[in-house]
């Protein structure tokens, strides 16, 4: 059987580096060839480009272009007949993306639900709820929850429940107030939070799955109890043995999970794990990840989040992209690492894709005078054909740039410096003329995957509309 051909295409600058790292990587499961278009530097290759000087592509599949190419891979495809796709971000993760059959790992499939509460619910409007739910949903919530708070009412409860079952949205109702959860489920709420073994009765009266928590702090026999009574009737249910905050049963409500886990295998369970993001002064996606990752172990297919504190403001983005990755890695049998870096928020896995000698060698190669800038482990790296200059501090390097008297091409280098010393201190990714890149921290730029969902999706799973969203970069 014939072996698969790739074409690579680059420029003059990066063809040396990528020609180094094919022979690096020893036996691949294709033939490669690399094709040097006359661009001296391949991120500034054209559609215009490829067409002209790509020739006959000699029997290749396909053809990896440098990965901010910004043309027409389909009309490509149909003038050259084979299968055009932009690479990596740099050359640097080349290795890892040809390991993944040469493209973005599918974390479309989800196993699970993940609850978002509106916890300020009886506060707020019915269309200000509906605005919020919306907004929860985009960001990757499969359930709404709307929390009841302790002494204040909730007239507006029903219009609720049923204006977000008429947007298509699943909804629970959260509240300690056992008549204010039998009004949600008479109203056509999915899903009633909480109700432990002196409140079971509710259970029985709808439709509604119930959340069973402990009857008190730490009862675990309690839940046991709730849980057989209603497995024994027959009625679906998930439980939820309580997660508690750091120095008040953290540890121990750990090990709670683990035991009902093991005490109950087939059982469904749920964690909220907002005592620990909410209550604790640290970056939240790391924190996200760790949980998911116990329950991705413990086949805890549920999750409950809340975004009250501003240090909270992306968890439920946080906590949908865990669990894909989470999913994702289960299924290849791998670890949580390289499938997708939207939670590497404020650092990077490899931010330093050249080393000095690297930059050096090609600053060697400029022969005119407009700035570049690179980042490497020794600080940043500013030069043209006359000067390489190399600082930790972008001040030092303000008196060798020649820019007093413009003030527009000093502010372009100004905003470019800041960027690549906040890169070079915390150790990110910086490549020039594009912004940082930040995960699931900040809106847009680094959405996570699959974050619009078809209506109607699985109980269980849900697969998304679209692919994952992979940001391209060079192949230099």
């Amino acid at each position: 059987m014939a072996r698969e051909k790739v074409l690579f295409l680059t420029g003059r600058l990066a063809e040396p580096r990528l020609r180094r790292v094919l022979e690096g990587l020893g036996d691949l499961p294709f033939d490669w060839e690399i094709r040097q278009l006359g661009v001296k530097v391949a991120a500034l290759m054209t559609l215009e480009i490829v067409e002209r000087r790509l020739g006959d592509p000699a029997g290749a599949a396909r053809a990896i272009l440098p990965g901010r190419f910004r043309g027409d891979l389909a009309r490509l495809e149909q003038r050259f007949g084979l299968r055009f796709e932009r690479g990596p971000d740099d050359l640097v993760d080349l290795p890892e993306w040809l390991g993944r059959g040469g493209g973005p790992p599918d974390l479309g499939e989800v196993e699970g639900l993940l609850f978002a509460e509106i916890v300020e619910a009886p506060l707020l409007s019915v269309e200000a709820i509906l605005a919020r739910a919306r907004d929860l949903r985009r960001r990757g919530a499969d359930v709404i929850d709307l929390g009841g708070l302790p002494g204040t009412p909730f007239p507006h409860l029903e219009e609720a429940v049923a204006a977000l079952k008429a947007e298509g949205l699943r909804v629970s109702v959260d509240s300690g107030d056992l008549e204010e959860l039998r009004r949600g489920a008479r109203a056509g709420a999915d899903y009633l939070l909480s109700l432990t073994e002196e409140t079971l009765e509710l259970a029985f009266e709808s439709a509604a799955v119930p959340v069973l928590i402990p009857a008190r702090s730490g009862d675990l026999a309690s839940l046991l109890r709730a849980v057989d009574r209603l497995g024994e009737a027959g009625r679906p249910f998930l439980a939820d043995p309580i997660l508690d905050p750091i120095h008040m049963g953290f540890a121990a409500s750990i090990a709670r999970y683990v035991e009902l886990r093991r005490r109950r295998p087939e059982v469904e369970i749920l964690m909220g794990i907002g005592n620990l993001t909410e209550l604790t002064d640290a970056d939240t996606p790391g924190i996200t990840m760790v949980l998911a990752g116990l329950c991705s172990e413990l086949a805890i297919r549920h999750l409950l989040v809340v975004a009250v504190s501003p240090h909270c403001r992306r968890a439920v983005e946080e906590a949908d992209l865990a669990r894909r990755i989470l999913h994702r890695a289960r299924m290849e049998g791998s670890l949580p690492q390289g499938i997708h870096p939207g939670l590497l928020c404020l650092r990077d896995r490899r931010p330093f894709p050249r080393t000095p000698d690297e930059i050096a060698e090609e600053a060697r190669a400029v022969r005119d005078r407009n700035w570049r800038i690179q980042v490497a482990e020794d600080g940043i790296h500013l030069y043209n054909r006359d000067t390489h200059r190399v600082a930790a501090d972008p001040f030092a390097l303000f008196p060798h740039l020649g820019v007093e008297r413009d003030g527009a091409h000093a502010f372009y280098l100004g905003v470019e410096l800041a960027r690549a010393e906040i890169a070079f201190r915390l150790g990110k990714r910086y490549v020039q003329d594009e912004p940082l890149r930040w995960g699931v921290a900040v809106d847009g730029r680094d959405e996570p995957p699959d974050r619009h969902r078809a209506p109607g999706t699985t109980l269980t799973r849900a697969r998304g509309e679209q692919a994952p969203v992979r940001r391209s970069l060079d192949l230099t």
